[in-house]
């Protein structure tokens, strides 16, 4: 098939959906022959230009905006004109990775997917400008009412989908994602002392991964560990990016006297994340909502047992052998902790239990059943 793809977020996000983007592209070039057609912006970031390098195929096509105009501005072309470009392409299938398709598609030979990632917008409008809820309403209304078939990633996002912007279910299918594949291979224990000298750690540690925002609830694991400290050797290592949040957080480490036990981390490079997760005796991730917790599947392919929330997608990314706590409970989140790090058999089975299920989320499992949801479209 001729498959051609939205590639804003693939070349220009290098967060969760510029990972997601790159992801799907790549697994569709290492484990199969369909001919891929990439429409970007223009590509200036290097980590992007690099990535494309990386990847080069004669199978990969990439194509960007000619016009000065739609080169000015890209989200027009996306939106608009891009529609034309597709069609000369002679497509067989669109795939808009990031909620949206490009309007026009009416009377297109080819066929239409998007992929939804979540509805955090609608379940949690505090957390977004009026602005954005106001323009991702229309896009993603548009996309799920006009796409031949809309993918969530998750079951929870399928019941978003249907309770909030009323998708009829039958064109809904759900296909969870995957992590790099960097999450894949056990580094040697060479690689986790350097990685302890590097940083400084003198003690084991709890591991939480993910941006600082309020519904991660970073606080609240901060304060859950507050109240084990005395109890466990392990420090409180947290990697991500923020701002307000993230001052929040560093604060109250600092006001509960803890500045020597929490550790902050920030633009870590991308190829030591799979040493922190094995190294760490415990991940520990008790957001309330999230489109899928893919710092979940990660912690898992690197054999370390998962503590995370009730409700949501967590369920479905975590497995039935993860520990489960109330994010709203600082006391279940401590007393839940306190219980995995003390128990060796549990850990154990967690670990090998967790490893098994998770190999559903392997890019070329997921892969598979990503052209299976392809092919009901013809």
């Amino acid at each position: 098939m001729r498959l051609g793809f939205d590639g804003k977020r693939a070349t220009q996000n290098f967060r969760g959906l510029g990972n997601y983007s790159r992801g799907l592209i790549e697994g569709l070039l290492d484990y199969s022959q369909e001919e891929i057609f990439l429409y970007t912006p223009s590509v200036a970031d290097e980590r992007a230009q690099r990535w494309l390098k990386e990847h080069a195929s004669p199978r990969l096509n990439i194509r960007e905006p000619q016009s000065l105009l739609a080169q000015k501005i890209p989200s027009l072309w996306r939106s608009f004109s891009m529609v034309t470009d597709l069609k000369k392409d002679n497509l067989d299938l669109y795939h808009g990775l990031s909620h949206e398709i490009p309007v026009g598609l009416d009377g297109a030979k080819f066929k239409s997917v998007v992929t939804i990632h979540d509805l955090i917008f609608l379940r949690y409008p505090e957390f977004f400008p009026l602005i954005d809820r106001i323009t991702y309403k229309k896009k993603f209304s548009y996309a799920g009412k006009n796409a031949d078939m809309v993918i969530a990633i998750c079951e929870q996002t399928k019941r978003d989908l249907i309770e909030f912007l009323g998708v009829d279910e039958k064109k809904i299918v759900v296909h969870y994602q995957s992590c790099d594949p960097v999450f894949y291979e056990m580094r040697d224990f060479s690689e986790q002392k350097a990685l302890m000298a590097k940083y400084s750690f003198d003690r084991p540690f709890i591991l939480n991964v993910g941006a600082f925002e309020e519904r991660k609830n970073q606080l609240a694991l901060i304060e859950a560990y507050a109240k084990i400290t005395n109890q466990v050797e392990q420090d409180l290592v947290l990697i991500g990016n923020g701002k307000k949040y993230l001052e929040s957080c560093k604060k109250k480490a600092e006001d509960l006297g803890l500045a020597n036990r929490i550790h902050f981390l920030s633009n870590i490079p991308f190829n030591e994340l799979p040493v922190f997760y094995q190294t760490a005796d415990l991940f520990c991730f008790p957001s309330h909502f999230e489109g899928f917790g893919l710092p979940i599947v990660e912690a898992l392919f690197s054999k370390t047992p998962v503590i995370t929330s009730f409700g949501s997608c967590f369920p479905e990314s975590a497995g039935p052998d993860s520990v489960y706590i109330d994010p709203l409970s600082v006391q279940d989140i401590s007393d839940k902790m306190l219980k995995v790090l003390n128990d060796v058999s549990l850990q154990e089975n967690m670990i090998a239990r967790g490893f098994e299920f998770v190999q559903q989320f392997h890019r070329q499992n997921v892969n598979a059943k990503l052209l299976e949801c392809y092919a009901k479209l013809f």
